[in-house]
């Protein structure tokens, strides 16, 4: 996306902020229709991972997956606007929450918040940052009109620590986390570098990093699944007890049930995944590319 494009996207996202929900989710369903043909690359990839960790689905089934993928992604998108502008209350009622006294009662030790990449997970992002200062790692966007708007829209409530991903990113979420600060964690990208293990995904191996585990290990911290769920009106952050028996016996037996715990939700909702990033670039020595 080019300069021009994206200021223009950004305007179409802060005008379409005060629409009511259902216009907005009628042209995002536009929106998200016309991608599926013009975003040819990333349909592919999306059309690789469905077909990778849905073997059993018929053709057409998978095909409804990816086009209400779009769909629900080009929402996200314009809902971008509401988590921009929207007074804190506003947004309480635009992105419900279910299970924060799970957050609340977790202060005597460090937090870990994992949060899969699903397409609300800007909106529980900003919902969680109502309510506490946390820390997050974030991947600074190609696009710099791009970045800018999704970095003021990130630091909008209670200041929150961003850390650009670089290479020094856990030391500065570890020591936040000592401090007090719960991490707002995202656990299911491929980076490709030499730190992962493969541990399965839908019975494919997928390069994981194994942070949960070891995070848990070194400072003691909880571990949350905190998953937002897109709804016809607006968003539910679903945030789960702690973990029990978390760490277990190894790393890659934590890692693994990491993965578990992440398909159950994408098992829940299939189509508000983002199967658009390449989770499994990065292949075990001899395996076929999925790509």
């Amino acid at each position: 996306m080019n300069t021009v494009l994206a200021r223009l996207w950004v305007a179409l996202i802060l005008r379409s902020a005060h629409w009511s929900a259902v216009a907005r989710r009628r042209l995002a369903d536009r929106i998200g229709d016309l991608a599926v043909l013009a975003v040819a690359r990333r349909r592919r990839i999306a059309e690789a991972n469905l077909r990778a960790c849905f073997p059993d689905l018929g053709e057409a089934e998978r095909r409804g997956i990816l086009r209400r993928m779009f769909r629900h992604v080009a929402r996200g998108a314009l809902d971008h606007g509401v988590l921009w502008r929207a007074p804190a209350e506003e947004i309480r009622e635009f992105v419900r929450a279910e299970g924060m006294e799970h957050l609340r009662s977790a202060t005597n030790r460090p937090l870990l918040m994992l949060a899969p990449h699903f397409v609300g997970l800007d909106a529980g992002g900003a919902r969680i940052a109502l309510e506490f200062k946390a820390v997050s790692i974030y991947a600074r966007q190609s696009n710099p009109v791009w970045d800018r708007w999704l970095a003021f829209g990130r630091a909008r409530f209670n200041e929150p620590l961003l850390v650009a991903r670089g290479g020094a990113e856990l030391r500065t979420a570890l020591r936040a986390m000592q401090s007090g600060l719960p991490f707002y964690y995202l656990p299911d990208m491929d980076t490709g570098d030499n730190h992962s293990i493969f541990v399965p995904f839908f019975g494919v191996d997928a390069a994981t990093l194994p942070m949960v585990s070891r995070i848990a290990r070194m400072i003691g911290a909880k571990v949350v699944m905190t998953v937002t769920e897109q709804t016809a009106d607006g968003y539910v952050l679903h945030v789960e007890p702690p973990w029990e028996d978390f760490p277990g016996a190894s790393v890659e037996e934590d890692t693994a049930r990491m993965n578990r715990e992440i398909e159950r939700w994408v098992r829940r909702m299939p189509d508000q995944y983002l199967w658009t990033h390449r989770r499994f670039k990065t292949r075990p020595p001899g395996a076929p590319g999925i790509y």
